[in-house]
This record gives C-alpha cells, sequence and structure tokens, in this order.
C-alpha cells in the first residue's frame, strides 16, 4: 500500500490532530481511522461518471506517534470497481497538501 506518513509524533501534537480529526471529519466507526473527502474537482474521468460509489474519500490512520494516510481512493458505498484504487498524481498532490495544510493551521512541525 502506498501510503503518506508522519512518524516521530510528539504527544501533544497527537492531540491537537486527534482534537482537529474529531472535529472536522468522519470517523470510520474503526478507532484512529478518519476519512477525508476527495474533492470533487479531482476526480478521474471514471470517478466522476460512477456516482453511484460517489463520494470517494482518502483514510487517515492516527496513532500515538504516527499518522499514516494512504493513497488509495475508496468508497463508502462500495469495495471493488473499477473506480476505486491508487490515487493519481493530481489526488496525491491534493491530498499531501491538504494534511501539510492541517498541520501547519495546527502549528505541528514535520
Amino acid at each position: 500500500m502506498k501510503q503518506y506518513v508522519i512518524d516521530e509524533l510528539r504527544p501533544a501534537d497527537y492531540e491537537k490532530i486527534l482534537t482537529y480529526l474529531d472535529k472536522n471529519l468522519d470517523a470510520s466507526g474503526i478507532d484512529g481511522i478518519y476519512w477525508i473527502p476527495l474533492s470533487r474537482d479531482i476526480l478521474s474521468n471514471v470517478q466522476t461518471e460512477h456516482t453511484e460509489c460517489q463520494p470517494f474519500y482518502f483514510a487517515i490512520n492516527l496513532e500515538q506517534t504516527v499518522m499514516a494516510c494512504e493513497l488509495l481512493v475508496r468508497s463508502k458505498n462500495i469495495i471493488r470497481c473499477n473506480c476505486i484504487g491508487h490515487a493519481t498524481e493530481k489526488q496525491r498532490n491534493w491530498f499531501i497538501q491538504t494534511v501539510d495544510a492541517m498541520f501547519e493551521k495546527l502549528g505541528i512541525k514535520t
């Protein structure tokens, strides 16, 4: 699995991130896993066509010392479909920029 990983989180940083994710993102139902919705304007052609599979998400796994972000576009509505797969370059860059902006907003240096 391709991931964007930020490790060596300090306890205070973990608490800031946890509070932010709890307030701003959907929890998956599994402790520490959050869904960040993919912006509609960067969907691939197939993803745009698959309205029944939308919305699409990236998963974030937050643990005490590490935040691992899957670079896999997922759907809550279906597990297997050709619209689900590794992020395109544009989607990957958007996601990394979104996560980096969150860290900057929280005053966390990585």
